[in-house]
Parts: C-alpha cells; structure tokens; sequence
C-alpha cells in the first residue's frame, strides 16, 4: 500500500479468535488478514483517472 491509514477497531472476542485463527492458517499477520478480507468483501478498487 502506497498509502496506508492507521484505525483503532473494537472487536468482540469471538470475532477476534476467528480472525487470529483465520491468519494463522493463511500464514498471514492479523493486520494483513483483515484487509484481505475487507478487500475481497469489498471488491476491486476503482481508479478515479482511468483514461479509455
């Protein structure tokens, strides 16, 4: 990521262990889990200055 935002997120602790373990089986840090999956719930991104 170019540009990068840092956020302070409250999850409920189920939620927590779901992902850790989610990330652990993925070989993937916690951080990278959850904007894997935000990326792949959200979609591609779209580029604003696409030009034909």
């Amino acid at each position: 990521m170019e540009d990068e935002k840092r956020i302070s997120l409250r999850l409920p602790t189920d939620l927590h262990a779901r992902l850790v373990e989610a990330a652990r089986s993925d070989r993937r840090s916690l951080n990278s889990e959850i904007v894997h999956l935000l990326e792949v719930a959200l979609g591609p991104a779209v580029e604003d200055d696409q030009s034909p």
